[in-house]
């Protein structure tokens, strides 16, 4: 999607504009800098696409927001990403029309096709299974075995793994203290195993890897920064390569709330646990659960087909 002909100064003049609106939403709307991270790089793909077109960011119209949309479905983007991009870039048009003067906003009438509106993909109780047996042989393997256990365990969004400080994890009673979207402050349970796992990347390869440095943070990198999401997923692909399972960085959050569904959990402690604000986002796995049902039905009775 992106043209070697991109007209002098306007990639400039974006990138400049989106630091504008980085900062927007970190001031004016508190968003975590994640959150504000994930709009940027949605945005910034749209910027080299509207540069090719020889306009401007300022002054975009629908029919360009259209036409990158359509630019990647040819692509192969997925419906999910479209989706963001279309959330992402109406908050951005929001955004001029608030302070960079434009008198009508471009992406008011976008709309997501409901065809979009994906189920969230859990998998199997046997594929979480095989996932976490998984032995790597890798200097980290240890770090990266309890981040998964962790985001299993307590149904974690990446995010929230990498900002866990180690004075959130009580260890005897089993809760972690949770900083999630909003900074919203939430307590969720940890299961035995993680605790198990943690403890031991805490007293053999942490203190391998700051080398004598500080950090409040529980997951830290040979550098002793804290981890970021890029080298987070890195490390979960190499999971789910070994065990021959498809992942994305949400696969394992949508597993730990399909299963606690299907195990009898109550849809209010799991939106507790999950950290959702309103409960309708959290009913969607309740058509997953469903949806696994049928499917055990249709399999097993038979009388079914």
């Amino acid at each position: 999607m992106k043209n070697s002909k991109t007209p002098q100064g306007s990639a400039s003049s974006s990138a400049a504009l989106l630091d504008d609106f980085a900062a927007y939403l970190s001031v004016e709307r508190g968003l975590a800098k994640n959150t504000v991270s994930s709009y940027i790089q949605d945005l910034k793909g749209f910027a080299a696409f509207i540069s090719d077109k020889r306009r401007s960011m300022v002054s975009f119209t629908k029919a360009d927001a259209v036409a990158y949309v359509a630019a990647m479905l040819d692509s192969g983007y997925s419906g999910a990403s479209i989706a963001r991009f279309i959330s992402s870039v109406k908050v951005f048009s929001k955004f001029l029309v608030s302070t960079k003067g434009l008198k009508e906003d471009p992406a008011e009438t976008l709309t997501i096709p409901k065809k979009w509106d994906r189920l969230p993909k859990a998998l199997s109780v046997d594929d979480m299974r095989k996932l976490l047996s998984v032995s790597l042989d890798s200097s980290v393997f240890v770090r990266d075995s309890a981040m998964l256990m962790l985001l299993y365990s307590s149904g974690l969004r990446v995010s929230e793994v990498l900002g866990i400080k180690i004075n959130d994890i009580n260890f005897d009673a089993g809760f972690l203290r949770v900083i999630g979207k909003g900074s919203k402050e939430r307590v969720v349970p940890i299961n035995s195993r993680a605790i198990e796992s943690i403890t031991r990347y805490m007293s053999g390869l942490r203190p391998s890897l700051l080398k004598g440095r500080q950090s409040p943070y529980l997951f830290v990198t040979s550098r002793g920064k804290p981890m970021t999401r890029q080298r987070f997923w890195q490390a979960l692909k190499k999971f789910g390569s070994a065990a021959g399972i498809e992942l994305t960085p949400h696969t394992i959050r949508h597993s730990f709330a399909t299963h606690l569904l299907e195990g009898g959990a109550d849809l209010r402690s799991v939106q507790k646990m999950l950290g959702h604000s309103d409960i309708s986002t959290t009913q969607i796995y309740t058509r997953v659960s469903g949806d696994r049902l049928k499917k055990q039905y249709v399999e097993h009775h038979p009388r079914a087909k």
